[in-house]
């Protein structure tokens, strides 16, 4: 789920939505959640990481990046996941190459 409450800080607050319930809904469908790294965005809130990691939801850190200046931004996100105590196993990003590639293919076998 990317952009999970579509905020915008300083601009738009985020849509009106049960953050808990999907998380729950995704630890049920086993969808991943980012945190987009981006300074205005900051999304998933660093509250609810716990949670998403205690039901097994794994976390992709995004820059949000439209150029390749845009990936500087990585390091918001490593602080908001660290700030929400994900461990690196918790972060999709970190995972070895065949892990990962092993983790999208279990995900499209159950689709």
């Amino acid at each position: 789920i990317g952009h999970p409450t579509g905020r915008i800080l300083l601009e738009r607050a985020g849509y009106e939505l049960d953050v808990e319930t999907m998380i729950d809904a995704a630890a049920a469908h086993n969808v991943c959640i980012e945190i987009n790294a981006h300074p205005s965005r900051l999304d998933l809130d660093w509250r609810y990481l716990h949670r998403a990691r205690d039901k097994g939801i794994k976390i992709p850190i995004d820059p949000d990046a439209h150029s390749i200046d845009g990936l500087d931004v990585m390091r918001y996100g490593v602080g908001i996941a660290r700030k929400g105590w994900l461990r690196a196993s918790d972060v999709l990003n970190t995972m070895h190459t065949k892990a990962l590639l092993d983790f999208f293919k279990k995900r499209r076998q159950r689709v």
